[in-house]
């Protein structure tokens, strides 16, 4: 067997990394010459759009999925008319539009902010005086770790924030405060099943996710599932789906969906009975999907812009080091450590202790 992803970071190397071990072979599409994936799979150097380098990689492959939702939508259609491409092309055109995404969640009665369409610096004034201040304007597309973002504070910022958009579609969301960031990690296969691993609590700076902490048994573990089961029923959803969530009192406001695997779930390659990744592999092979159960207390770390001495973080019990391949630089992702043990006062210990090194 023989799967195609489009993308060659972290994410495809991790797949692959989870795939392999079940006999699975990997080809990545990616265009740049670092791929971080190209040392635990084929790689083929082209971009995205590259009808040659698609019909190569189309030819090689029993199906194809994908690492983020950037590739472009004319691609994954073009491949999907010759062979299978999970998650399905109308999950990942619902994802990559922020308008079509909070459209869709509040069609199937899921809670979001108030958000509004911009067209024009006047349906940004008026969007204001319907939503009220703060508020966040988003670019529809593209938008990814605080990118594509802009918090606005006082009416005096309007005009400059809509020239700062150079007429690149956006919407504008309601502040909210909520009281934490949680999210979901699920998985449906193509003949339907289901699993859903435990919520997880995130902590993010300069809109960068740093902290994921696995929660066991957490109380609003029902409500998440229930929402994530409605976008996988109504997208005919096959792969891992992440939705990320505010908590407001006992309601979720879904932020955003990402149709793939997630940095959120990250936790779950030592954390979990089986990680995202070998579920994602699973689900799109229609193989059984494998347990989501907690291996004990789980904790993320992202690693971001700098590389630790690796001797220090492994001298640590219960920490796990995972390196992408990347050279170091401000904001980037370039690995995580996992924190897993069965006390929570150990995994504390280890985590304070990491933060020394």
């Amino acid at each position: 067997m023989k799967v195609g992803i489009l993308g060659g970071g972290q994410l495809a190397r991790m797949l692959s990394l989870a795939g392999t071990p079940l006999g699975v072979d990997f080809v990545f599409l990616c265009q740049a010459h670092d791929a971080c994936a190209a040392t635990v799979g084929e790689h083929l150097h082209a971009r995205f759009d590259d009808k040659q380098a698609l019909e190569q990689l189309a030819a090689q492959v029993d199906l194809v999925t994908y690492e983020f939702e950037s590739v472009p939508a004319e691609s994954v259609e073009y491949l999907n008319r010759q062979l299978p491409v999970y998650p399905p092309p109308q999950a990942l055109a619902t994802a990559r539009d922020r308008l079509h995404e909070k459209t869709l969640f509040n069609e199937l009665g899921v809670k979001t902010a108030g958000f509004v369409n911009l067209t024009s610096l006047e349906d940004l004034q008026q969007a204001v005086a319907t939503i009220g201040l703060p508020a966040i304007i988003k670019t529809r597309t593209e938008g990814y770790d605080g990118k594509g973002q802009q918090f606005i504070r006082d009416a005096s910022e309007l005009a400059a924030a809509w020239e700062a958009l150079h007429g690149v579609p956006a919407i504008i969301e309601a502040f909210v405060p909520f009281d934490r960031e949680v999210s979901i990690i699920a998985a449906r296969s193509v003949s339907g099943k289901m699993a859903f691993y435990p919520l997880t609590e995130n902590e993010h700076r300069e809109g960068i996710l740093r902290k994921s902490t696995a929660l066991a048994n957490d109380p609003m573990q029902k409500l998440a599932e229930s929402y994530a089961e409605r976008l996988l029923e109504h997208l005919d959803y096959v792969g891992v789906l992440a939705i990320e969530f505010f908590q407001v009192g006992d309601a979720l406001l879904v932020n955003e969906m990402a149709p793939r695997v997630h940095n959120s779930g990250h936790w779950t390659i030592e954390g979990a009975e089986t990680s995202q990744f070998e579920n994602h592999i699973r689900a799109i092979l229609d193989w059984p999907l494998g347990s989501t159960a907690l291996l004990g207390h789980s904790v993320m770390l992202n690693l971001i812009g700098k590389l630790p001495d690796n001797r220090k973080v492994l001298a640590q019990p219960h920490a796990h080091l995972h390196l992408y391949g990347k050279d170091e630089r401000p904001g980037r992702k370039i690995g995580h450590i996992t924190v897993c043990a069965k006390d929570e006062a150990a995994v504390s210990k280890t985590i304070r202790a990491i933060g020394e090194v």
